[in-house]
């Protein structure tokens, strides 16, 4: 436990939990879309359905989607900032569910024909974990600047990532790969000790085998 775990997070809001977690949901949730979106759909659930009213759970969510950081006064006001983004967004409050951690939110973005599913949880502190990324299961915190493949589960792939990032210097601190057979798709989420530069992102959605790759770095 660090001095952060005691104090909490600097934020706007009234609750670490609630409202700087939520920030931080929604921000993870829009690197791992990789692309703005212009339409979001947000469930909240158990905690976050009971008392996300009072303490801003949605507009925190909303704010984490337009990439806002837990302290930035904007919060209060992230509906009409979304309005202003081109953000279309609804917050379906979903009451209870024992399936799901207390304190979850689940988030559907579009953007054209893309689309991605994210479900995660608010853990205290600030601290999340994002539990699943449509069909996979993960256990992404946010806590490191990292990049998200999703890609063919064949040789060479894995190494061709790995490669990419040390040509640009950046050092992997973890790796973690999500499949559910053997040779269907992967998705990989590495997490690094310094930011990956954009060019990794051109570079890696080149190879014909990574369907998508996006920067996950930290704020």
């Amino acid at each position: 436990m660090n001095i952060f775990d005691i104090i909490g997070p600097i934020m706007t809001g009234p609750s670490s939990s609630h409202t700087a977690g939520a920030v931080k949901i929604g921000h993870a949730a829009l690197r791992l879309f990789g692309k703005k979106p212009d339409k979001a759909i947000i469930r909240l659930y158990n905690s976050f359905s009971k008392t996300g009213k009072g303490h801003g759970t949605d507009k925190a969510l909303i704010a984490g989607l337009l990439g806002f950081a837990p302290d930035d006064s904007r919060i209060f006001n992230a509906m009409a900032e979304a309005k202003k983004a081109g953000l279309e967004a609804f917050v379906e409050f979903m009451g209870e569910n024992n399936a799901y951690h207390a304190n979850t939110a689940e988030i559907v973005l579009y953007h054209d024909s893309d689309s991605m599913r994210i479900i995660g949880k608010s853990i205290g502190g600030g601290r999340i974990v994002i539990t699943q990324v449509d069909e996979y299961e993960t256990g992404y915190t946010g806590e490191y600047h990292g990049l998200m493949t999703i890609h063919k589960d064949v040789p060479g792939v894995v190494s061709h990532v790995t490669s990419s990032l040390a040509k640009f210097g950046v050092n992997i601190a973890f790796m973690r790969l999500y499949r559910k057979t053997r040779g269907s798709q992967v998705m990989m989420i590495i997490d690094t000790d310094n930011p990956i530069p954009e060019k990794v992102q051109d570079l890696l959605s080149k190879h014909p085998q990574i369907e998508k790759a996006a920067i996950l770095n930290k704020k």
